[in-house]
């Protein structure tokens, strides 16, 4: 496949940033037996990700803006275009040696995302995408799954991590969800769960309160394997809005129905 060079950039940078992840995460399993735990170390190996994806991003294009999870946004003077970046998405994966973590950067230009990576360096998989060019996987072409009914789906979502609100409702959404599809499966990483999307390997994909770095680059990874990513309302403030369904044309109208079925009344 043919790359431009803005797309080359964001892939070395990722698989730079993911060589650094790649060998703080064989450090893991011994620092699981301490005393003091892995916290603090994998805190330092995030920032580290984050402090090279951002230099090599900013050295190529020094006047775009700058989203990224672990630092402050940076606006840039260009005004069109802003990177999105999170530089570890899957922590607590990480964490615990599971090897399901990705470095995500997105670029995008004029409120569209219009480029994608993400690169998970425990399985040396990439994923790339450009506006109007494909998704692919190491070079590979993709396309979202063919299914056309919920029962023979298999569906990701993301559990809400404790300290977050919304328990409750995600239960009853578990619920509907689970009483109309093959399976659910939560990766433990939105970027990650997207990306198989694209791939076929998930029919479908629900979770709300994301930010906008765990969303952005999985955004276009569907929408250019021919799939659909909005915000529940079926409209693309997804970035904005923090929720977000993905699917084929017929899952993802299917999904969005079942996951804003009415909370039944106590």
């Amino acid at each position: 496949m043919a790359r431009s060079a803005l797309l080359n950039v964001m892939v070395q940078a990722a698989l730079k940033a993911g060589k650094s992840l790649g060998r703080d995460f064989g450090e893991v399993q011994n620092l699981q037996v301490s005393v003091k735990g892995p916290g603090d170390f994998v805190s330092t190996a995030d920032r580290k990700a984050e402090k090279i994806v951002r230099e090599e991003l900013l050295k190529a294009r020094p006047t775009y803006g700058f989203l990224g999870e672990e630092s402050e946004e940076i606006k840039g003077t260009d005004g069109a275009h802003r990177w999105i970046v999170d530089p570890l998405d899957g922590t607590t994966n990480f964490l615990h040696g599971i090897p399901a973590f990705a470095v995500s950067i997105a670029l995008e230009r004029n409120g569209e995302i219009v480029a994608a990576v993400v690169f998970n360096p425990a399985t040396d998989e990439l994923y790339t995408a450009e506006r109007g060019g494909g998704a692919f996987l190491n070079d590979r072409r993709l396309r979202v799954a063919a299914r056309r009914t919920l029962s023979d789906c298999v569906i990701g979502c993301g559990v809400p991590a404790l300290g977050k609100r919304n328990h409750g409702k995600f239960l009853v959404e578990l619920r509907h969800v689970m009483g109309e599809v093959a399976g659910i499966r939560r990766l433990g990483s939105p970027t990650l769960d997207l990306a198989y999307v694209a791939a076929g390997r998930f029919d479908g994909f629900w979770e709300a309160e994301l930010a906008p770095w765990d969303m952005a680059a999985g955004i276009l990874l569907i929408r250019e394997a021919g799939g659909f990513a909005t915000d529940w309302d079926g409209g693309t403030a997804i970035l904005d809005s923090g929720a977000i369904v993905a699917g084929n044309e017929i899952i993802h109208k299917a999904l969005i129905e079942v996951v804003k079925r009415p909370i039944p009344a106590k």
